[in-house]
């Protein structure tokens, strides 16, 4: 801009240098004219006087003393009588000449011509005589260029000076007027201390930084508001460009990629995880085409969903979204094996049942034997009833569908009903029953607790060792009432306690053969505790024994 300035101000100060002087000239020449016109009017009056005081021998007299100016006398006829400095018999009539025409006229006469005689541009003066005759004085104008010439250099000194006076003064002046232009402070607009003319550009500049600075203020808000809500997300989030760099990862795909934060934003996706299906699906949705692809990362299943972004039919990037299905396939997992294994209990007794109701219908049991094989179909019976009916009773805590009013009760009172139905079978396999109980309120339906705590004592007397003990204690503990049955059993392998509370599970199934039940006991005793805001819990050391403990919130 500084060069810009400069070279337009010098540009103004030439372009006004050069008409000034074409000016000058001009008013120059222009002077100079008038003063020949002058000089010419005032020497043909001294001339005039001469001539018609001596006649043309004054003529003859002062011949060669006027150099500047050529005489000539022409008759009335236009017949030239005398010439300063041609020879008369070289000259023609001048009676058409427009000065000698005027002249005769009038009594003066002007002209400015190229002469027919000297062949240069000459004016004219020319003054009619009392006797007829017109004197004429002419000088040409070769004399004012010549005049104007001895000036050039003096004219050019003075050019030189003023453009470099002027170039000088540009130079100042160009800084001059962008030093408050350069000084200005944009941040703050309305501070400064410059020309009027700036105030209305000042004045956008600062509506413009306030414009900017609510909208940076937007979008950093925005921004939080977006970190804020996709870093506490469960699922993780991962934002690529086209070229397959990371825009933004959340902290829940951080956690699942490195255990931990780490700066991300930049690099190749490939940075994160060289997993052949993440691949896959970047590859995928990068080309346009949507995704899914399950990965397994540490001990958890993920179910990738890759979408393309684009804009205006071109791919900008893609999103990422982990989702984590562990327990969604656990659970399938789980309903697949809880089908297989109902069918495997309900076609246990069914084949019993069905086996001796052929026999009797075949005639095949002596007389004395059908009471017996009544009595088998009837255990197989009962044991199939109990199966339907539990699967039934955990189908309904699963779903939530136990819909029984609780009710404030004193689980010891529960315990102790507990105990005394089930004395007689811990006489039968020699077992000691022992109980330390305190008061213990709690808000719940007292037929499920009763079946929690039934199921758990009777595992304990059942998977005992022979002349062992069960002890069941209950107590208080802070918030929460605590239900804890110790045996002095065989105990639970440390890898087998995870799965005791799936369904159907047995950890001794040649044992489980002889006790009986459904397999479906401590499954349902934890969804009891689940349904009543409480927990199940288990600890075991194989060889020794085992501990159940059932937490509930106290009322």
């Amino acid at each position: 801009m500084k060069k810009k300035v400069f070279h337009q101000m010098c540009g103004l100060v030439l372009v006004t240098l050069l008409l000034s002087m074409a000016m000058v000239s001009f008013v120059f020449y222009n002077q100079l004219k008038e003063d020949i016109h002058r000089e010419l009017s005032s020497g043909t009056a001294y001339i005039k006087t001469g001539l018609e005081a001596e006649g043309v021998d004054y003529l003859l007299a002062i011949e060669g003393q006027h150099k500047d100016s050529r005489i000539t006398l022409v008759g009335a006829d236009g017949d030239v009588i005398f010439d300063s400095e041609v020879d008369l018999s070289k000259l023609n009539n001048h009676k058409d000449r427009p000065e000698i025409k005027e002249a005769l006229q009038t009594g003066v006469g002007e002209a400015v011509r190229m002469s027919d005689t000297i062949g240069r541009q000459t004016y004219y003066y020319a003054e009619k005589l009392s006797d007829g005759t017109v004197l004429r004085l002419s000088s040409t104008t070769d004399n004012v260029l010549a005049t104007l010439m001895k000036s050039v250099p003096f004219l050019l000194g003075i050019i030189f000076f003023v453009l470099c006076l002027a170039l000088l003064l540009a130079n100042y002046q160009t800084k001059r007027f962008l030093e408050p232009i350069n000084a200005l402070d944009l941040e703050h607009p309305m501070e400064n201390d410059s020309y009027d003319e700036l105030s209305p550009l000042l004045l956008r500049i600062h509506q413009q930084h306030q414009r900017i600075e609510e909208q940076i203020a937007e979008l950093g808000q925005r921004q939080q508001e977006f970190k804020a809500i996709t870093d506490n997300m469960k699922e993780g989030l991962i934002l690529i460009d086209a070229e397959g760099l990371i825009l933004s990862v959340n902290q829940s795909a951080l956690a699942l990629f490195h255990g931990g934060s780490s700066v991300t934003e930049g690099r190749h996706i490939s940075n994160l995880n060289r997993d052949s299906g993440l691949q896959k699906a970047v590859d995928s949705a990068l080309a346009g085409v949507t995704a899914e692809e399950i990965l397994s990362l540490g001990s958890k299943l993920f179910q990738l969903h890759a979408n393309p972004v684009f804009e205006q039919s071109r791919i900008k990037g893609a999103v990422l979204l982990l989702l984590d299905v562990t327990k969604e396939r656990e659970s399938e997992k789980m309903r697949r094996e809880f089908s297989a294994n109902v069918s495997h209990e309900l076609k246990t007794p069914l084949t019993a049942i069905s086996g001796f109701a052929e026999l009797l219908r075949d005639g095949l049991v002596k007389q004395e034997d059908i009471a017996s094989f009544g009595g088998k179909i009837f255990e197989e019976a009962a044991r199939l009833i109990a199966l339907i009916n539990d699967i039934i009773k955990l189908s309904e805590l699963d779903e939530n569908d136990v819909l029984l009013p609780k009710e404030r009760m004193d689980l010891r009172e529960t315990a102790e009903a507990v105990l005394s139905r089930l004395e007689p079978l811990a006489k039968k396999n020699g077992i000691t029953l022992r109980m330390e109980a305190e008061v213990t309120w709690i808000n719940g339906v007292p037929r499920l607790l009763d079946e929690l705590i039934y199921n758990l004592c009777e595992n304990a007397i059942k998977y005992n060792r022979k002349n062992g003990s069960v002890f069941i204690k209950l107590r208080p503990e802070g918030k929460q009432a605590v239900l804890s049955v110790e045996d002095t059993g065989l105990g639970i392998p440390e890898e087998e306690i995870g799965r005791i509370f799936e369904r159907f599970y047995r950890v001794d199934k040649s044992h489980s053969k002889e006790t009986g039940g459904t397999g479906l006991g401590l499954s349902i005793a934890k969804h009891i505790a689940a349904y009543h805001g409480g927990e199940l819990l288990c600890k075991s050391i194989f060889g020794e024994g085992t501990v159940m403990t059932a937490r509930f919130p106290l009322f």
